[in-house]
This record gives structure tokens, sequence and C-alpha cells, in this order.
């Protein structure tokens, strides 16, 4: 389900990609930002599913929150000339990483769970 979910929102992501207008250079740090704060919150989503313990609630306001604190960022450091998202880019894109691996070991583990369980049935056969 939530494959399915995934896939069609790349694709829903390609297509207005596609027929969307050209985002300027004054705002893409902007709208980068943005996107890495939501992918952060999207892959925290999914850890707190495997975990079992997903609440809407907080997954919203993280989302939102996060995206919001980080255009804050950039706009502060704008003001200042100091390039401050940069801190929320590695501390997204790091708990991106980290709930990446916990997925990964996730369905690894799964995976090979089946496997193993495949083999002693087949075994158990002969």
């Amino acid at each position: 389900m939530i494959f399915l979910t995934i896939l069609i929102a790349c694709i829903l992501g390609v297509i207005i990609g596609i027929n969307a207008p050209i985002i300027s250079y004054t705002y893409s740090s902007y709208l980068a930002i943005a996107i890495i704060a939501a992918l952060d919150s999207v892959f925290g989503g999914i850890t707190s599913v495997i975990k079992k313990n997903f609440d809407l609630k907080i997954f919203v306001t993280g989302f939102f929150g996060n995206a919001i604190l980080a255009i804050l960022l950039t706009i502060l450091g704008e003001k200042l000339n100091v390039d401050i998202y940069l801190a929320a880019i590695v501390v997204f894109v790091g708990r991106m990483f980290v709930n990446l691996a916990i997925i990964r070991r996730y369905y690894v583990d799964k995976w090979l769970t089946a496997l193993e369980k495949r083999k002693l049935k087949v075994k158990n056969k002969i």
C-alpha cells in the first residue's frame, strides 16, 4: 500500500514538474529547503509506520513546521548574509539517512525472514 502511494506520488510529481513553470533563481533556495524538510518528514512518517507509532497530527505538524522553520532560516540567513539554511540541510539530510537506514533494515530483515521460511518449507517437503 505504501509503495503504491509512493509510486503514485512520484508519477504525479513528474507530471506536475513537466507542466509547472520554471522557478526563478530568487525563490529556488526557499523551494529546495522546503522540499528537503518535507522529504525528511515523509521518511520520518514511514519510519514511524514501521515502528507502529505513527500519529497523523505529529506528522502533519512536523511536515509543515519543519518546512516553515527551514524557510524562515533561509530568510534570516539572507538578511544576515550568512548561509544559515545549510545547518537545516545538514540536520534534515542526516535524519533522512538515519530514517532510510531504518526502513532499509526493516525490509531486508523482512525479506530474509521470508526467504528462510521458504527454505524451511522446501526442506520439510523433502
